[in-house]
């Protein structure tokens, strides 16, 4: 290139570098993509320098070998061989890989001379050339990549081509550079663009849900807001997948069969997790309050799954449905506490209610005025899983029978009863019903809250003995019949015979005094001595006096046996053969039960 003419204006040469130069640099400043750039690149060395062919050569993706990223002249062909079939590795002997390690020009006069490039002979000879020169692009102390010119025929590379090639080059790079940093820059604006929109519709998520929670919206109010936020339909049900609220098209929402398969009950994650259907898949996730699974939010999984906004908004609403579940069980709480310490008051008291107790169980809903049944039920078996939550909705599916009756029934728990004082029908002027018949409401009520739950139910009418008297009878009844392995069942004083009268004596200490004066003799004994002569006697009579059945009973021999009946005759001082001694002591048994109720 020569520098200027006499009258100070460059040359026609250094016009055109000059201008070629602002090319490039417009090139890697414009929004035109990397390609591109070394395409034009390829073509600026071609023009300037008069190769016959120019190619741009960058490692790839692994940096295990150079790929021609731009090119001028080659055909297509050649650059498909090279890239893909003739591949030039970084640790080769090409010239492209030379120059790349020792940031040095390369060139080959004739490759047909030079015995290290056969590899490429093939390629080279299909392309055309014979001459090839490889100068490295260096910015910044890094070796970006090769800039190879081509000639047809062989040919001797001067320093003055290397040097105008090598300047080319060092230009190049720095566009390259260039254009690398403003690749980067628009990256991150995109990304810095897409973190805004994320924080604005995360801002929408969390407003959305936050307003269901100030109005107190509901499952119902989560279920719509999620559905208008991911555009899908929502299930939501607790962990017995009893229905809690749904929004959107319910057909295109999972069954309950899938729902209570066993893959999902392991499934505890507030993100969503896909669950494969019969024809569909789906989404659940499933909120926990206090490490306990509480709900399962299901929606469809759609064509795609579900992105970083979806998935943020159901784990915004699986803490919303927490929070709802805390409020529920709160009130819930709360309104038990005060209903169980106003029944515990109630059934405490020994004489007639006073006003200050009435005017509480006015406030609440409840009329103590008016005559009641009392009714105890105790659960007896429930399926292993959600023992917890299965006898909490037991307690609120009584509940909610009580809550649709005026004046309101008193639901309360004491220990493991249920206790209930319904008012009486005829009382509030409906036909009536009996204390029987409400308990068996009841009973029903509970046994349908899962398949496998067992109740024991029993009930009488308070009437002029009290409620602590009444209580007393009722829940001793429960007791006897339990221990007679009469579960699962509405249990009346009538069924229960003598002990059912018993039952009903007004002072309970007459029990204990009639079954100690008849069973203490053998009480003793056994407490003396080790002994289980009453448990023996029990079983005896509890086999219809068979003594071979009752020595099998106990997993004894029969002589064993004899000699133990033969005490408790030495002890009672009376004969089991005795007809009248029998019912006594049967009596007695049955009284000794009643009392231990009392």
């Amino acid at each position: 290139m020569g520098a200027t003419t006499v009258h100070g204006r460059p040359s026609a040469e250094l016009s055109t570098w000059l201008g070629a130069m602002r090319e490039l640099s417009a090139a890697a400043a414009s929004a035109a993509d990397l390609g591109q750039l070394l395409g034009q690149v390829a073509a600026t060395a071609r023009a300037l320098l008069g190769f016959d062919f120019c190619g741009v050569l960058v490692p790839d993706a692994d940096r295990a070998r150079l790929v021609v990223a731009g090119w001028s002249g080659l055909s297509d062909e050649y650059v498909q061989r090279v890239n893909g079939d003739r591949p030039i590795t970084l640790d080769s002997g090409a010239p492209s890989s030379r120059a790349f390690h020792s940031a040095q020009p390369v060139a080959i006069r004739d490759i047909a001379a030079e015995a290290g490039f056969s590899p490429w002979g093939g390629a080279a000879q299909e392309q055309g050339y014979r001459a090839i020169i490889s100068v490295p692009l260096i910015a910044a102390g890094r070796t970006l990549g090769t800039l190879n010119g081509y000639y047809k025929p062989a040919h001797t590379f001067t320093p003055f081509e290397i040097e105008r090639l090598m300047l080319l080059a060092n230009h190049a790079a720095i566009a390259l550079t260039s254009a690398d940093r403003l690749d980067q820059l628009r990256q991150l604006n995109a990304e810095l663009r897409e973190q805004r929109d994320a924080l604005a519709r995360s801002e929408e998520i969390h407003n959305s849900l936050l307003a269901v929670t100030l109005r107190s919206g509901g499952f119902a109010g989560v279920a719509v807001a999620l559905s208008d936020l991911i555009e899908r339909p929502v299930l939501i049900e607790d962990p017995l997948h009893e229905v809690l609220a749904t929004a959107g098209d319910r057909a295109r929402l999972p069954d309950a069969a899938l729902r209570a398969a066993d893959g999902v009950s392991s499934t505890h994650s507030s993100r969503p997790v896909r669950v494969a259907g019969d024809e569909r898949d789906f989404y659940v996730s499933s909120p926990e309050l206090d490490g306990e699974l509480v709900a399962r939010i299901w929606f469809p999984a759609g064509e795609s799954g579900p992105d970083p906004m979806m998935v943020r908004a159901v784990e915004h609403a699986s803490m919303v449905v927490s929070l709802e579940v805390l409020r529920a069980r709160t009130a819930a709480e709360v309104e038990q506490r005060l209903r169980g310490e106003l029944l515990s008051e109630v059934l405490g008291a020994a004489a007639e209610l006073d006003d200050a107790v009435l005017r509480r169980a006015q406030l609440l809903g409840h009329d103590l005025t008016a005559p009641h049944d009392v009714i105890v039920a105790r659960i007896n078996r429930l399926p292993a899983q959600s023992e917890t939550l299965l006898r909490q909705r037991a307690f609120t599916v009584v509940t909610g029978l009580a809550a649709g009756h005026r004046p309101r029934p008193l639901v309360a728990t004491m220990r493991d009863d249920i206790v209930v004082l319904w008012p009486r029908d005829e009382a509030i002027g409906t036909p009536a019903v009996g204390a029987s018949d409400h308990a068996a409401t009841i009973h029903h009520s509970i046994v349908g809250v899962a398949e496998g739950v067992q109740a024991t139910v029993s009930a009488a009418t308070a009437g002029g003995r009290g409620y602590r008297e009444t209580y007393r009878t009722v829940k001793g009844a429960l007791a006897i019949a339990i221990a007679g392995q009469k579960l699962n069942t509405v249990v009346q004083l009538e069924d229960l015979g003598v002990a059912g009268l018993l039952l009903q004596l007004d002072d309970p200490a007459l029990l204990g005094t009639f079954a100690g004066r008849t069973l203490g003799p053998l009480q003793d004994y056994d407490r003396t001595h080790g002994t289980r002569l009453v448990h023996t006697i029990r079983t005896y009579l509890g086999c219809n006096q068979d003594r071979k059945r009752a020595a099998a009973a106990l997993h004894i021999h029969p002589n064993t046996l004899t000699q133990r009946l033969q005490r408790v005759e030495t002890l009672c001082k009376t004969s089991l053969s005795d007809p009248s001694t029998i019912l006594q002591l049967a009596t007695a048994l049955i009284v000794d039960d009643v009392a231990a109720q009392s």
